[in-house]
C-alpha cells in the first residue's frame, strides 16, 4: 500500500509540480485511509469497495474535520484514484458512483420515533383536508418516498390487494415498496371519505389533491410537512426528505437489512444507504451512554 502512495506522491512533485504543503497534507490525508484500511482488513487499496470508502469518510467527518479538510481529504482519494486508473493499475475507481456531497456536508436529518409520531398525530380526522393531510404523512413515513414520487402517484399505484404501491423513481426506474398497514388504513380512508369531496366535478387519476381538485405540487407538500412539524412543536428543521432519511433509519434501528432498505429506498448504489448506518450507530452509542452503568 505504502509503495503505492509514494509512487503517486513521486507523480504529484514530478508531473504536477505539488508544493510541499501539498505533499505533506495529501500525504497525511491518504496515510490516514491506508491506516483505516488496514484496520478493516483491506489490504490493498485497489481492493477497496464503495462502501468503505464511504465508512471512511463518514469517520472522518465525524472526528470534527473542516469543511476545508473534508474537500482536501476528497481532492486526495480521487487524485490517488485517478492515478491508478492511469497507470492501469485498477480497473475501476470505488469512488466513481459515490455521491460524495451527501456524505460529508450533511449527514441525514432524522427525527426520532417519538417525534415522527407527534407529527402524525397533528393533522387530525374532521375534514376531507385533514384525511388527505394524515395520509400523506402516512405513506411518506410508512414507504420512504421521494416527496415528487408521492406527488406523481396515481389511483393506480396502489395494490389494494397485497398492499404494496409501484412507484417511478430517478431514471425512470418503477420499484416496489410496501405501504404497511397504519399507512394503508390512513390512504384507505382518504380515498372512500375524502378524495371524491376533493375531486369534485374534474377527471382525473392523481391519487393526492389539492383543495381545488388539481395536482398536489412539491411546494404545497413541502408547505404541509413544515406547518405539522411547527404545530407539533418540534424545534429542529423537518422537511419531506426528513420522513425519507426517518424512514430508512428508523428500520435500520429495528434490524432490517440494509439492501432491503436499498431496494425501498430506490438506492442504486448500496454506498448512498450506507450513510444511514452512522446514524443507526450514533443513535446506539447515545443508548449506551444512557443505560450502561459506565457508559
Amino acid at each position: 500500500m505504502h509503495d503505492l502512495l509514494s509512487k503517486y506522491c513521486n507523480h504529484l512533485l514530478i508531473e504536477k509540480g505539488a508544493s510541499s504543503n501539498t505533499l505533506e497534507a495529501y500525504g497525511r490525508d491518504l496515510n490516514r485511509y491506508v491506516s483505516f484500511l488496514e484496520k478493516k482488513g483491506v489490504a490493498d487499496p485497489r481492493s477497496a469497495v464503495p462502501e468503505t470508502v464511504v465508512e471512511f469518510l463518514v469517520q472522518i467527518k465525524g472526528e470534527g474535520l473542516s469543511a476545508n479538510s473534508m474537500n482536501r481529504s476528497l481532492a486526495a482519494l480521487r487524485g490517488f484514484y485517478k492515478f491508478l486508473l492511469q497507470e492501469k493499475l485498477v480497473d475501476q475507481s470505488p469512488l466513481a458512483n459515490i455521491e460524495l456531497a451527501k456524505v460529508w456536508m450533511r449527514l441525514p436529518d432524522t427525527v426520532s420515533k417519538e417525534e415522527m409520531n407527534l407529527i402524525l398525530s397533528q393533522p387530525g380526522e374532521q375534514t376531507p383536508l385533514a384525511l388527505r393531510d394524515s395520509a400523506i404523512l402516512e405513506l411518506l413515513y410508512a414507504t420512504g418516498l421521494r416527496v415528487s414520487e408521492l406527488a406523481g402517484l396515481t389511483m393506480n399505484s396502489i395494490n389494494w390487494q397485497v398492499g404494496f404501491l409501484t412507484v417511478m423513481g430517478k431514471g425512470g426506474k418503477e420499484r416496489v415498496v410496501p405501504i404497511g398497514k397504519t399507512a394503508y388504513d390512513s390512504v384507505r380512508r382518504y380515498v372512500d371519505d375524502a378524495r371524491p369531496k376533493l375531486v369534485k366535478s374534474k377527471t382525473t387519476d392523481v391519487l393526492f389533491l389539492n383543495r381545488f381538485g388539481g395536482v398536489f405540487t412539491r411546494q404545497g407538500l413541502w408547505k404541509m410537512i413544515i406547518h405539522y412539524a411547527r404545530k407539533a412543536g418540534l424545534q429542529k428543521n423537518v422537511h419531506p426528505h426528513t420522513f425519507r432519511h426517518s424512514f430508512a433509519s428508523h428500520l435500520l434501528e429495528g434490524g432490517a437489512d440494509l439492501r432491503a432498505v436499498q431496494v425501498m429506498l430506490g438506492h442504486s448504489d448500496i454506498s448512498t444507504t450506507q450513510i444511514y448506518t452512522h446514524v443507526t450507530r450514533e443513535h446506539l452509542k447515545q443508548i449506551h451512554r444512557k443505560y450502561h452503568p459506565r457508559g
